[in-house]
């Protein structure tokens, strides 16, 4: 299996999970990004992406308009792709590519959707977070023979970051 998929329920760290991952296998410098929550007064408000390169986008917010909406938060898929656009992730260099998260709100991407296959389908080792729950492409991909799924809970998630990186690294 060439890819890592890391899924588990909201809040369990898998975001941080990762980063840290990203962070170790930065000699490598692998192309992507991570996202990270926007709060004010400590409730969260919504998310905003960051590339591996420092670049910030948000993706959602309870201010943003328009027809794009999960829950409560509006989704701003045209920011979300001229930050793809920006990012140009098939056509990276790099060999691994870090994607936080593969979910619901990015799947309102019809460009997410395709650059994900093609990097899927590509040499390019692909590690990234995906939504626990998901129809359509979130169940198309954790059923990829070429991808193994990792399931982050409180209890198991301190194991998880050197045998990860051990295992990308194999991989590599």
């Amino acid at each position: 299996m060439k890819h890592l998929l890391i899924t588990g329920p909201p809040g369990v760290g898998k975001t941080t999970l990762v980063r840290r991952l990203a962070d170790r296998l930065s000699v490598y410098h692998p192309a992507g990004f991570y996202t990270d929550e926007i709060r004010v007064d400590g409730i969260r408000k919504g998310f905003q992406l960051v590339s591996l390169a420092g670049q910030k986008q948000i993706l959602s917010h309870v201010d943003v308009r328009g027809s794009f909406r999960i829950g409560r938060y509006g989704v701003d898929v045209p920011g979300f792709d001229r930050l793809l656009t920006d990012l140009d992730l098939p056509r990276s260099p790099s060999k691994i590519i870090i994607i936080d998260e593969i979910g619901k709100m990015e799947c309102l991407s019809q460009r997410f959707i395709q650059e994900m296959e093609e990097i899927l389908n590509s040499p390019k080792i692909v590690v990234a977070t995906i939504a626990l729950k998901g129809e359509g492409f979130i169940a198309r991909v954790k059923k990829r023979p070429d991808c193994r799924v990792v399931t982050v809970t409180v209890d198991n998630r301190g194991q998880w970051p050197d045998a990860l990186l051990q295992d990308v690294l194999r991989r590599l």
